[in-house]
């Protein structure tokens, strides 16, 4: 099929998520929905992807929650291709060729093609009782998965005391499952929040009766019948009923790098969202980007990064050459495990965000209402660069908004838990 023909002016967005969603709905907005061309992997239409790890596996009954319904995408007049992935670019005749065949033309080009889960080399691929959880096909299994376990009473385990690893422990916990987390660094989620907050998750997983050893090696795995029956952890057996690898992501930029765009942790633009070539631009979890918070590149995964950047890149698009706003949002993230709600506004002054951390860094623990609410504050001399705040969404409201205006409360007030942060603003 050939559709190079009926496509003039048309912009092709390849991906299925919230990068992909936002920035549909903001060419929606500006009149360009007849042009937008909307290419997923996936059979569902673009949906919200945080309760995956939570609400969904919990709840059987629990649908994906989709971001725009189907009519939405018939109204604004974009088409959409499902269950068909982009194979290739061709950068020379600007077109994109799907896997059915079909041949999409673009004036411009968007991907938001975000990340693929992290696996291990030298564990065999697909092995029944292997899991990981990136999408709505792999968490439609691991809910099977853990029926399975909760049902035969077996043991989950999971690799990695990232975010992801131990949303998936806490939710299966809550379900009345034996929960192991094992992780190789000597402290949960350690290049993404303070000691303090690793601490305090810490204790909150292993009160809540979740075993976790940290600091541990990973080492041989014995495979029988298509299931992964044992793993060695720091020398010794560690028996298997469930292992669900949480050991992060990696950005897919495998067309992108096949076209001849510049990649480096992602596919590299600039403030604006363009790549290296005039008449491609990238957004999402999938981009190498110049962040003005940090001065650095950075690649983020979050929500709100990927809705941020496709506000910018609807911008660029809508804009005369020259005259584009570059991305500023403020980086703020969050997550829920169990009991904990952990929220962040900016980004912890240690390497690779802060090259002069060491020297200049603070932090400040400030009390909350209750002994399971506080907030760390971070500080570069005396400038506020990140708030960390556990179950006080005031706090990191605030905070966002602090920090967004660039005011900097004075370190006695901020530390002093009878002084709400919103009464700095």
């Amino acid at each position: 099929m050939n559709d190079m023909n009926n496509m003039n002016d048309s912009i092709v967005v390849i991906g299925g998520g919230h990068a992909a969603a936002q920035l549909c709905s903001g060419l929606a907005a500006a009149g360009l929905g007849a042009q937008v061309h909307l290419v997923c992997e996936e059979t569902e239409l673009p949906y919200h992807r945080p309760p995956l790890s939570k609400a969904y596996l919990k709840n059987p009954a629990e649908t994906l929650q989709p971001l725009r319904s189907a009519a939405w995408y018939a109204e604004a007049g974009i088409t959409v291709y499902l269950a068909d992935a982009a194979v290739a670019i061709n950068t020379t005749t600007r077109s994109v060729r799907l896997h059915s065949g079909r041949e999409l033309a673009y004036t411009q080009l968007v991907l938001a093609t975000g990340t693929r889960a992290r696996r291990l080399p030298h564990l065999p691929y697909n092995l029944a009782n292997v899991a990981t959880l990136h999408s709505a096909a792999d968490a439609q299994r691991l809910r099977t998965l853990l029926g399975t376990l909760l049902d035969t009473g077996q043991p989950l385990t999971v690799l990695g005391g990232g975010f992801i690893g131990l949303e998936i422990a806490a939710t299966a916990r809550a379900l009345g499952a034996t929960v192991t987390v094992l992780e190789s660094a000597p402290r949960l989620l350690m290049r993404s929040v303070s000691p303090e907050l690793s601490e305090h998750v810490l204790h909150t997983h292993r009160a809540s009766g979740i075993t976790i050893h940290l600091s541990v090696s990973v080492g041989h795995f014995e495979v029988a019948d298509n299931r992964l029956a044992r793993l060695t952890v720091d020398g010794q057996p560690h028996p298997v009923g469930l292992l669900v690898l949480g050991i992060g992501a990696v950005p897919e930029h495998t067309l992108a790098s096949a076209a001849g765009l510049v990649c480096n942790n992602g596919i590299v633009v600039d403030g604006c969202m363009r790549t290296s070539h005039p008449h491609i631009l990238a957004i999402g979890d999938c981009t190498s980007f110049p962040e003005t918070h940090s001065g650095r590149r950075l690649r983020l995964e979050s929500v709100q990064n990927a809705n941020d950047q496709a506000r910018t890149a609807v911008t660029t698009l809508t804009t005369p050459t020259g005259n584009a706003t570059p991305y500023t949002a403020l980086p703020w993230f969050w997550s829920e495990q169990g009991a904990l709600r952990l929220q962040m506004a900016g980004l912890i002054p240690h390497p690779p965000y802060h090259a002069e951390a060491a020297e200049q860094a603070t932090r400040h623990r400030r009390p909350g209402a209750t002994p399971a609410s506080f907030s760390v504050l971070h500080y570069l001399g005396d400038k506020l660069v990140c708030v960390e705040s556990v179950n006080a969404p005031l706090d990191h409201m605030a905070a966002r908004k602090l920090l967004e205006t660039a005011k900097s409360p004075a370190l006695a007030l901020a530390c002093d838990p009878a002084t709400p942060l919103k009464n700095l603003l």
